[in-house]
C-alpha cells in the first residue's frame, strides 16, 4: 500500500513538473499574441487552450492561484513565443510583461483618420476615439484644442502598451512634440520669422500637401511667407480641398473658391485656423530653413513632373499658369475620350 501511494505521489509530482516546467506551447507559429481584458483567469485559460498556448486548464489555474496571479494581473496584450513553458507564461502575467504595439503615424488629414489608426492599434472603439479627440475638455490637459490638435503630432513610429489609455497615448505624443521642437534651434528659428510653433506647423501642413519634392517645398514655403508678410491671401489650393473635405479633387475650379469655410485661403487672408494635415518633421524643417526670395507666385509645370515654376510678377506667373492649364485641359479631354470608348 505504501509503495502504491509513493508511486502515485511520484506520478503526480512528475506530471506537475512536466506540465509546468517542460511542456511548452503547441501552436505552429513562431509567436502568438493574446489579450487579457479582465474577464477572469478561468475564461483566460479557456482562450489559452483554444490558441494552443497551454495544453490544459486545471494546472494553469492551480499554479496561478498558488502564485496569486489574480491579485497582480492587469489588462493588456501579451506575446508568447514558441516553446514557452506554462510557468514562464504565468510569470509574464504576474509581472505584467506586456507586448508593445506600434502606432505608425504618417500623414493624417482628419480626426477620423487619426481615430481609425488609434482604434486599430489599441483595439478601441473608433467612435469613442473621435469623441475624445473632438472634446476641448479632453484636450485641455495637453495645452491644445480641437483646431490645433494635429500640432501635437510629429509623424513617426511610437511604441505603447496595448492597454494604453487615450491620455497615455496623447501624453507620449506631446512629449515627442516637445522634444522635437527643443532640437536644432527650431523654436528660435520660428521666432526669427515672427511665427509661433503652431503657425510654422500649420504652414508646413500646407506645404506638405503641395508637393513631394523637398527642393520645391523650400521655395513654396518662401512664397507663402512672402505672401503673409505682404498681407496677401495665401490662395493655397490644398486648403480648398480641406475646406470641402474632398481630397480626391485634382483641379480647383472657380466655383470652389466661394466656400465659406475659415480654411478657404482664397477668401480669408493669413493662415487657416489650424493644420490641414500632419506634415513630416523634414517638411517642418524645410519651412523653418526656407530661403529668402522675392517669389510670390508658383504653379505646377506643364510636363506634370510635380515640380513648379516660381515667379515674382503676375505676368510671368500667368504665362506659366496658362501653359499648365492648356496641357491639363488636353490631358483631361484625352482621358474623357478614353473613358467614353471603354464604356461603348
Amino acid at each position: 500500500m505504501k509503495n502504491l501511494l509513493s508511486i502515485l505521489i511520484s506520478v503526480i509530482v512528475f506530471y506537475i513538473f512536466f506540465i509546468v516546467f517542460v511542456k511548452s506551447t503547441h501552436f505552429n507559429e513562431e509567436q502568438v499574441y493574446f489579450e487579457y481584458k479582465q474577464e477572469g483567469l478561468s475564461q483566460l485559460a479557456d482562450s489559452l487552450v483554444a490558441k494552443k498556448i497551454i495544453y490544459e486548464k486545471t494546472s494553469f489555474l492551480l499554479l496561478t492561484k498558488a502564485l496569486k496571479v489574480q491579485d497582480k494581473i492587469k489588462a493588456g496584450r501579451f506575446l508568447v513565443k514558441k516553446k514557452t513553458s506554462v510557468l514562464d507564461i504565468i510569470r509574464m502575467l504576474r509581472n505584467n510583461r506586456q507586448a508593445t504595439v506600434k502606432l505608425v503615424l504618417n500623414k493624417v488629414r482628419t480626426k477620423g483618420e487619426l481615430a481609425k489608426l488609434i482604434a486599430k492599434a489599441f483595439d478601441k472603439d473608433s467612435a469613442a476615439v473621435v469623441a475624445y479627440l473632438s472634446s476641448n475638455d479632453s484636450l485641455q490637459a495637453f495645452d491644445t484644442d480641437t483646431t490645433q490638435l494635429f500640432t501635437l503630432l510629429i509623424p513617426n513610429t511610437y511604441e505603447y502598451y496595448w492597454s494604453s489609455s487615450m491620455t497615455q497615448i496623447l501624453s507620449k505624443l506631446q512629449k515627442a512634440q516637445i522634444y522635437f521642437w527643443s532640437q536644432k534651434n527650431r523654436i528660435q528659428k520660428a521666432a526669427s520669422k515672427g511665427m509661433s510653433q503652431n503657425q510654422i506647423y500649420t504652414l508646413a501642413s500646407i506645404v506638405e500637401e503641395e508637393t513631394n519634392f523637398d527642393s520645391d517645398k523650400s521655395l513654396i514655403a518662401s512664397v507663402y511667407q512672402n505672401r503673409l508678410n505682404k498681407q496677401m491671401p495665401l490662395q493655397a489650393c490644398p486648403t480648398i480641398k480641406y475646406a470641402m473635405q474632398d481630397f480626391t479633387i485634382t483641379r480647383i475650379y472657380e466655383k470652389y473658391l466661394s466656400n465659406a469655410s475659415p480654411y478657404n485661403t482664397y477668401r480669408i487672408k493669413g493662415l487657416p485656423p489650424g493644420p490641414i494635415c500632419t506634415p513630416a518633421g523634414k517638411t517642418i524643417d524645410l519651412v523653418l530653413d526656407a530661403p529668402k526670395t522675392d517669389y510670390i507666385y508658383f504653379v505646377a509645370k506643364a510636363d506634370f513632373s510635380g515640380y513648379h515654376h516660381f515667379s515674382n510678377n503676375y505676368a510671368e506667373h500667368d504665362r506659366y499658369a496658362k501653359e499648365y492649364q492648356k496641357k491639363l485641359d488636353a490631358y483631361q479631354a484625352k482621358k474623357a475620350m478614353e473613358h467614353s470608348r471603354e464604356n461603348k
